[in-house]
């Protein structure tokens, strides 16, 4: 894999069991792209992203992401990779019986943090750049649905992702609120993280526009329409 690449599959075969929900993938994800991957309620897009998490074992084809080769990777590893990742899950997956900073702190815990002081410098961090730095001490209950996935995005920056994947991130939020979170997701390719959000939603693509891959009929194509309004915007 060249070293600007993130994400590199070739001819990979997706599967659900023994069902067959995406053949002949074939994806090359640069450092700090954006992409938006469209496609109706059950067409592969969230069995893309677990594919690539390693929730779902590969069965076909090649795959590497964030230099591991999924066809080899043991299980005692996925731990190591999910660090390099961010994922942020349409319904929040937040922790309700603690705070917004104990859920953070749940992670860097989790993954390996022992100093406290950085722990708490890190949290206030990403907290500040998803605009929560006073809502550390709130319960998630306290929050909007938006608040609750800002807190989600804070997560998962806590370890300096190589590549973000968000399924659905919108999929629960009002249209304003969903605009913000996409503005939000767009921010961190200013750095070297590569973003994936999975969504159904076509006016958000349209309106902050990126690469586009569309999930169909058991395949996923570039979408020239989409991804010429990328092109066409700068």
């Amino acid at each position: 894999m060249e070293p600007n690449v993130t994400i590199s599959l070739k001819n990979v075969a997706i599967y659900q069991g023994d069902n067959l929900i995406l053949s002949r993938v074939n994806l090359e994800v640069k450092k700090g792209e954006h992409i938006y991957l469209m496609g109706k309620t059950g067409s592969g897009k969230s069995s893309l992203l677990e594919t690539l998490y390693a929730e779902l074992p590969l069965m076909d084809g090649e795959a590497h992401i964030a230099e591991y080769d999924l066809s080899k990777i043991k299980r005692k590893q996925i731990p190591q990779l999910r660090r390099k990742l961010g994922i942020i899950f349409q319904d929040f997956q937040l922790l309700n019986d603690r705070t917004v900073k104990d859920n953070l702190l749940f992670v860097l815990h989790a993954t390996g943090w022992k100093d406290k002081e950085k722990m708490d410098e890190r949290i206030n961090e990403v907290l500040d750049k998803v605009g929560l730095q006073t809502k550390g001490f709130k319960m998630p209950h306290e929050l909007s649905g938006g608040e609750q996935q800002r807190v989600a995005i804070a997560r998962s920056l806590l370890n300096r992702p190589e590549i973000i994947l968000a399924d659905e991130p919108t999929g629960n939020l009002d249209p304003e609120t969903s605009e913000d979170i996409i503005r939000l997701l767009s921010g961190v390719t200013e750095t070297d993280c590569s973003v994936i959000i999975a969504t159904h939603n076509l006016s958000l693509v349209q309106k902050f526009p990126a690469r586009t891959l569309r999930c169909e009929n058991g395949e996923v194509t570039e979408d020239s329409v989409l991804s010429a309004g990328f092109i066409n915007s700068y």
